[in-house]
């Protein structure tokens, strides 16, 4: 295998080996793929104000994500079916984060269960949820991750019905016939049967439930004692209400572009969630994130931390666990080396005079 020098080149590479319902699965987004676009484009427009002249022999990257100190502020976006790129699917993306000393979100919809997850050794956990319209499967999930050891949930608020993903529809995607949804299996709901569009959109279709709002917050918060994390807000009124429910943090995301299409980048909404939030509960960013300078203009930005989604599976799918361990190791010294040549030692020393955005321009522009 040719030398991988950045993140993105894992994505040549899986779609080279991974079967194509598989590859279109993880790489496409919704409708115009607009959103998926702007996802990445709107992070090379906002450029850098480096300080020079510092002292940066030494740096800090450690930080702190509800009470669990982790080494950098990377960490695993919940992505579902992992299996379908490597057969250790989420089970080596979980030693992975665990010996990068990060966090790894656990998706709902994983080819590995709880148990087996939590069976890989220690590590710090979250696990993402979306709400059954059989709210007792939702109490035993969450009941099921408390005693597996996962410490947060990260509840998935943007999917009441699943955005019109155009390639899975063209491939009549369905899961692989040997995986199953194994937090599912013995709920009786592992099985996602063929259809003549996307088997996934029948699947949520049928199951996932579009009463969801958010006194359902409460009603989780009666459930379980750990906190959420709220995935998916992308404006102030929402962080208002996130608040207001008792949310302990927000995902800002777009669920990777795949549900809304013509929603601005997760980068471009960030802001606008951290002004609303006022400090009351960290914001974290999910979405397009493929370079250090990424996560470093996010963390100008406001944010408290970034998720990672699809830089994990093409890695997987190249090179299993060490791909993955790859992907965190090249993010976390491209985010060292920012810090370096911006003049900041540690996180908290780098703020929003460090970036300059759209806005600054066109505020400037008028003066």
């Amino acid at each position: 295998m040719e030398l991988i020098t950045n993140v993105t080149e894992y994505e040549k590479l899986a779609k080279e080996k991974l079967p194509k319902m598989v590859y279109d699965y993880y790489a496409s987004g919704a409708e115009d793929q607009w959103t998926l676009k702007e996802n990445r484009e709107a992070f090379s427009r906002i450029l850098f104000r480096p300080r020079v002249l510092i002292d940066v022999s030494r740096i800090d990257m450690a930080t702190n994500v509800l009470g669990f100190n982790i080494s950098m502020p990377i960490m695993i976006a919940p992505s579902a079916m992992q299996k379908m790129a490597h057969p250790d699917g989420e089970l080596a993306t979980a030693r992975a984060a665990a010996s990068a000393g990060t966090i790894m979100t656990l998706s709902s919809w994983s080819t590995s269960s709880v148990d087996e997850v939590n069976s890989v050794g220690p590590g710090i956990r979250f696990f993402q949820l979306y709400v059954y319209k059989d709210r007792n499967i939702v109490r035993q999930l969450v009941k099921r991750a408390e005693m597996a050891g996962f410490k947060a949930i990260a509840l998935t608020v943007d999917t009441p019905i699943l955005g019109r993903r155009e390639a899975d529809i063209k491939n009549r995607f369905t899961l692989p016939p040997h995986l199953t949804l194994k937090n599912f299996e013995a709920l009786d709901l592992g099985t996602m049967d063929k259809t003549n569009d996307s088997g996934l959109a029948s699947y949520v279709a049928g199951q996932v439930d579009r009463t969801l709002s958010w006194k359902d917050i409460k009603w989780l918060q009666t459930i379980t004692s750990l906190p959420i994390l709220v995935k998916g807000v992308v404006t102030a009124e929402d962080t208002r209400l996130a608040i207001e429910y008792g949310a302990a943090g927000i995902i800002v995301s777009n669920h990777g572009a795949r549900q809304l299409d013509y929603v601005p980048a997760t980068i471009s909404c960030l802001e606008e969630v951290v002004r609303e939030a006022k400090g009351r509960l960290p914001v974290f960013l999910d979405g397009g994130v493929r370079r250090g300078t990424d996560v470093f203009k996010a963390l100008a930005l406001g944010a408290s931390g970034v998720f990672i989604g699809r830089p994990v599976l093409f890695s997987l799918a190249v090179d299993g666990e060490a791909g993955v361990r790859k992907v965190l190791q090249m993010l976390r010294d491209e985010l060292e080396l920012t810090m370096a040549l911006s003049g900041c030692t540690s996180l908290r020393e780098i703020t929003r005079a460090h970036v300059i955005t759209d806005s600054d321009r066109i505020g400037r522009s008028r003066l």
